[in-house]
């Protein structure tokens, strides 16, 4: 019997990739309590009070409507971004990557699909980020293509994952971490 994960695992993507959703959703959460604020707590002659809600009257869309509007928008930026990154599962790997206009594209791979795992040592990886170029793990399939993994936020514990279960499933390693010591159990906790 060969060797499988007992749960999934999911490695999301790098918090560097993250800040433009996040920083739309404090931009709309902000503007949302500006709006709440000048409705409902900013007195009646001021201009905050005087912009929301005596402009109001002039316009096709209420402030409160643009509000619900934004806020729900940059929570769907946010959840988008969820959406990508790799998943280890008992039977394999996904992978997970967003194209232009937020369509995502999933590919599953099994075990026995994948006939090498290239991981860059740290010095490598190092190397790479100096000249400003993203070294990744790699996965030799065995049509003879390859895919390469998208970014993740902790690549490293991705890559001792991935080391164990190629060592114990017998799938060559091109490279590694070097913290690999025992074969163990790479989901187990504590």
């Amino acid at each position: 019997m060969t060797y499988r994960p007992e749960r999934r695992i999911s490695f999301g993507p790098p918090l560097k990739e993250r800040y433009p959703s996040l920083a739309y959703l404090g931009f709309a959460l902000l503007l949302t309590g500006v709006i709440l604020y000048g409705q409902h707590m900013a007195t009646s002659g001021s201009w905050l009070f005087r912009y929301v809600v005596e402009g109001d009257r002039q316009r096709m869309i209420p402030s409160s409507v643009c509000a619900i509007i934004l806020c729900t928008s940059a929570f769907a930026a946010v959840l988008r971004e969820q959406m990508r990154g790799v998943i280890v599962h008992p039977d394999g790997l996904e992978l997970r990557e967003l194209f232009g206009f937020g369509f995502p594209r999933v590919r599953r791979l099994a075990w026995s699909q994948i006939d090498r795992v290239a991981v860059p040592s740290p010095e490598a990886r190092q190397a790479a980020l100096k000249e400003g170029k993203s070294k990744g793990i790699r996965l030799d399939l065995w049509d003879g293509s390859r895919a390469w993994l998208p970014e993740v936020g902790d690549l490293m514990a991705l890559a001792v994952v991935l080391e164990r279960v190629a060592l114990a499933r017998a799938i060559p390693i091109e490279g590694g971490t070097g913290l690999l010591d025992d074969l163990g159990n790479p989901l187990e906790e504590g």
